[in-house]
C-alpha cells in the first residue's frame, strides 16, 4: 500500500469511526456492535503505525489516550468566562425579569405585558470547558480557571467520546463553544465500587471526580474514566443565527452533544414552572444537576443588556437548595480505615432523601461533633449535596430530650482498644496499632494484593477476612507461607480456587520492584512516587540507607513522604515483614535489564517531543529521556531545555519555541548527547 492509498484508507476509517461515535455517545443510537467498532479502530491504529506521517492529531485513535502531560499550560481566554449571578428563590427571578425589562426599555402594561423569550437549560454539575474549533477541527480545550485564563487540557479532552474531533455540515471557520464535562452517575458508582474493592479512598462526588480526571497526567487513565460533555454556549463571528437556542440546535447538527431538556420559555412564569418541574425530576437523571440557567434568547437583546464587571446582565443561575430532612440519630459508630484513621458515622432512623433511603450520615471528626453538639436521641437535619454519604448540618433543638447526654468522642480504638492519637494539624484521630488492629491489617493485605500492586486477583476481600480470622495470615508476608491444605477448608474454597490462589501468590513474586514498593503500603507513597523512588535508588537495600536529605533529592518526594519512609523502616515489625518478603523471593531491586543504559546525562533537562521520527518512535524517545535522568513535557515553556523535533513538527509549537528561544535538536543530535 502506498502512502497515498494509506491516507485515503485512514480518512475513510476516521470518518466512519467518528460517525459511529456520534451515533453512540451523542444520539444514543448505536449502529454497530462494540466488537465491530473495536475492529475498525484496530485497523486504523495499525495503519497509522505503518504510515506515521498520515497520523492526525484529531484521529479517532487519539481518543484512547496514552500521552503524558507533566504540566498544563496556562492559556488566556479570548472571551472571558464570567460567572453567573445566582438566585435561590422566585423573588430573585422576578427581580431579574424586572431588570431585564427595564434594561430593554419595556414598559409594563399589566395583563398585556410583552413577554421576554428566555432559554432555560439544566445546570450541569461538573467542570466548565471551552472548546475552540478551526476549520471544523478541534484546536484547543481550555478549563475555566479564574475566568481570564485556564489550563490547556486538549489531550485529555480528546479522550471524551462526545466531544467531536471533526465537525459535519456548515459551520463558522473559527468559533468557540462552551459546556460542562461531567461523570455520569452509573460510571461514578462503578468507579467507586472498584476503588472500594482495592481499598482506595472513595471519590466524594461526580463533580470532583470529573474535575480530578481532567487534570490527570496520563490521558489513557482519563479515557478509562468515561467522561461525558454537554455543550451550551456558542461564541464567535459569523454565527448562523441571531438567537441562542437556534445556534445550539445548529451546533447539534455539527456533531455536538446538546441537551434535549433545554427549552424556550416565554415570560418568567414559564421559567418558574420549568424550575419547579426539574426540582422534582432531577433525581431521575443519570447525571447530576444543581440548578437551572436562564438566558435571554435574542442576541441583540443580550448585547443591549451588556455585562457587569463579573457577570452578564442577560443570564442568571437558579440554584436548587440541597434537600434537607429531619430524622432521629439512633447511634454513633466509629469506623477504622486502612491507614488507622477514625471516622465517626451517624446511624439514623431511615428517611427518604434525594431519591434514596438514607440510613447513615457522616460526622467527619471530633471537631464537627463538638461544633454541632450532636447527641444520640437528637432529631438532626440531614443534607445530601452530591456526596456519597449525606452529612448532618444541624440539630433540631426544639425536639431535644432534656435527658440526652453530650457526646464524648472515643479515646480508644473500637477494634483493638489501643489509645487513639491525634497529631498536630490533623483533623482525624488515628489508631497507632497498625500491625495488630484488625481493620488495618485486613485493609493493608487488601491493598497489597490489589490489581495495581501485587495483582493477586484470586484473593478477594472475603477470603482475606477468612484467612485472618483463621489465624493463617496476620501480615502481608504470611501470604507466602500459605499451603494449599490450609486454604482448602475455607468456606467456598474448592480445589480449583485453592490452586488459583496458590498460583497467584507464586506469580506475584515476579512483580517488579516499583509495584512491590507501592504494595507494602508506606503511607503517602503512591504508584507514581514508588516508580520515581525505584528508578532513583535501584534497590530496597539502598533506599533504607538514605537520609532525609537524600530522600528529598528524589523527584516527587517532599518532607511528609520522606518522614513517612523513614518511620516505616525504623519500625521493627515492618523490618521483620520485609525480611520475610525478601526470603519469599519478592523483587526488591531493579533487574539488570531494567537498569541497563541508565545515566544522569540528561539530569535537569526538560524535553518536548514533536513531529515524526525515522530511527525510533516518540514513545521510545520518551523512555530514553527518562532513562537518562531527563523529564518529558507536552507543552513548551521557559523551563523547556530542548525540543526534539522530527518531520512535520506542528507550526504552533515551532512558533512558540522561536518566541521563547528554546533550542531545537533533531534525533541524531539527541542520540549524540547520549554517547
Amino acid at each position: 500500500m502506498t502512502p497515498t492509498e494509506a491516507q485515503d484508507k485512514i480518512n475513510l476509517l476516521s470518518t466512519e469511526l467518528e460517525q459511529h461515535n456520534y451515533h453512540y455517545y451523542v444520539l444514543d443510537q448505536p449502529t454497530i456492535s462494540d466488537f465491530e467498532f473495536d475492529t475498525l479502530l484496530e485497523q486504523l491504529i495499525e495503519l497509522e503505525k505503518q504510515f506515521p506521517e498520515c497520523l492526525s492529531s484529531n484521529s479517532p485513535s487519539q481518543r484512547v489516550g496514552g500521552q503524558i502531560t507533566k504540566s498544563f499550560a496556562s492559556v488566556k481566554h479570548q472571551y472571558a468566562m464570567l460567572s453567573l449571578s445566582n438566585s435561590y428563590n422566585q423573588e430573585d427571578l422576578i427581580d431579574f425579569d424586572r431588570k431585564v425589562r427595564e434594561g430593554l426599555g419595556i414598559v409594563s402594561n399589566g395583563l398585556f405585558d410583552e413577554q421576554i423569550e428566555y432559554v432555560c437549560e439544566l445546570k450541569f454539575d461538573g467542570l466548565s470547558i471551552s472548546l475552540i474549533y478551526e476549520n471544523g477541527q478541534l484546536k484547543q480545550a481550555i478549563t475555566r480557571g479564574d475566568g481570564v485564563q485556564g489550563d490547556d487540557v486538549t489531550t485529555n479532552a480528546k479522550t471524551i467520546k462526545s466531544i467531536p474531533l471533526k465537525l459535519n455540515g456548515h459551520f463558522p471557520p473559527l468559533f468557540e463553544i462552551r459546556g460542562e464535562i461531567f461523570m455520569p452517575r452509573p460510571v461514578f458508582d462503578l468507579l467507586n465500587k472498584e476503588r472500594e474493592e482495592l481499598s482506595d479512598a472513595l471519590l466524594a462526588n461526580p463533580r470532583n471526580a470529573a474535575s480530578g480526571s481532567m487534570k490527570m497526567q496520563d490521558s489513557a487513565q482519563v479515557a478509562k474514566r468515561k467522561l461525558d460533555c454537554f455543550l451550551y454556549y456558542l461564541l464567535g463571528e459569523n454565527l448562523p443565527h441571531q438567537s441562542h437556542f437556534e445556534n445550539m440546535q445548529s451546533a447539534k447538527t455539527w456533531g455536538f452533544k446538546i441537551s434535549d431538556e433545554a427549552k424556550i420559555c416565554r415570560g418568567i412564569d414559564e421559567v418558574i414552572y420549568f424550575i419547579n418541574y426539574w426540582n422534582e425530576q432531577r433525581y431521575q437523571l443519570p447525571y447530576d444537576i444543581d440548578g437551572i440557567v436562564i438566558k435571554v434568547n435574542n442576541y441583540n437583546q443580550q448585547q443591549n443588556l451588556g455585562f457587569t464587571a463579573k457577570s452578564p446582565r442577560w443570564a442568571i443561575a437558579y440554584k436548587f437548595k440541597a434537600e434537607q430532612v429531619s430524622t432521629e440519630l439512633l447511634s454513633i459508630a466509629y469506623q477504622v480505615g486502612r491507614t488507622g484513621a477514625i471516622t465517626p458515622v451517624a446511624n439514623l432512623q431511615p428517611v427518604a432523601l434525594g431519591g434514596t433511603t438514607v440510613k447513615r450520615a457522616s460526622l467527619h471528626n471530633a471537631d464537627i461533633i463538638e461544633k454541632l453538639d450532636v447527641r444520640v436521641g437528637d432529631f438532626v437535619f440531614v443534607e445530601k449535596g452530591g456526596e456519597i454519604i449525606p452529612k448532618i448540618i444541624g440539630v433540631d433543638l426544639t425536639k431535644r430530650n432534656i435527658n440526652t447526654e453530650s457526646t464524648h468522642y472515643i479515646t480508644h480504638c473500637p477494634e483493638c482498644n489501643s489509645k487513639l492519637k491525634r497529631d498536630e494539624g490533623e483533623s482525624n484521630h488515628f489508631c497507632p496499632n497498625e500491625n495488630e488492629c484488625p481493620p488495618q491489617v485486613i485493609g493493608r493485605i487488601e491493598h497489597f494484593v490489589s490489581r495495581k500492586a501485587m495483582n493477586i486477583d484470586s484473593l478477594g476481600g472475603e477470603t482475606i477476612v477468612q484467612l485472618y480470622k483463621a489465624g493463617l495470615v496476620k501480615t502481608i508476608s504470611d501470604l507466602y507461607d500459605l499451603k494449599k491444605e490450609q486454604v482448602l477448608p475455607l468456606e467456598r474454597m474448592a480445589e480449583k480456587s485453592a490452586n488459583n490462589l496458590m498460583e497467584g501468590i507464586e506469580a506475584s513474586k515476579k512483580i517488579p520492584f516499583e509495584r512491590v514498593l507501592y504494595a507494602i503500603g508506606i503511607r503517602h507513597v503512591g504508584e507514581t512516587t514508588a516508580k520515581k523512588i525505584t528508578k532513583k535508588v535501584k534497590s530496597l537495600e539502598k533506599l533504607i540507607t538514605l537520609t532525609k536529605e537524600e530522600l528529598l533529592d528524589i523527584d516527587e518526594v517532599g518532607d511528609i513522604i520522606a518522614i513517612s519512609i523513614a518511620n516505616y523502616f525504623e519500625n521493627e515489625a515492618n523490618k521483620n515483614i520485609i525480611k520475610k518478603l525478601i526470603h519469599a523471593g519478592l523483587q526488591f531491586e531493579l533487574t539488570d535489564e531494567q537498569q541497563q543504559g541508565g545515566t544522569e546525562k540528561l539530569k535537569d533537562h526538560i524535553f518536548v517531543i514533536s513531529g515524526v521520527f525515522e530511527k525510533y518512535s516518540r514513545e521510545q524517545y520518551k523512555e530514553m529521556i527518562e532513562l537518562h535522568g531527563g523529564k518529558n513535557s507536552s507543552s513548551i515553556s521557559k523551563k523547556t531545555s530542548f525540543i526534539l523535533a522530527g518531520d512535520n513538527m506542528g507550526p504552533e509549537k515551532l512558533k512558540k519555541a522561536e518566541s521563547l528561544g528554546v533550542k531545537l535538536i533533531n534525533e541524531y543530535e539527541f542520540l549524540e548527547m547520549l554517547k
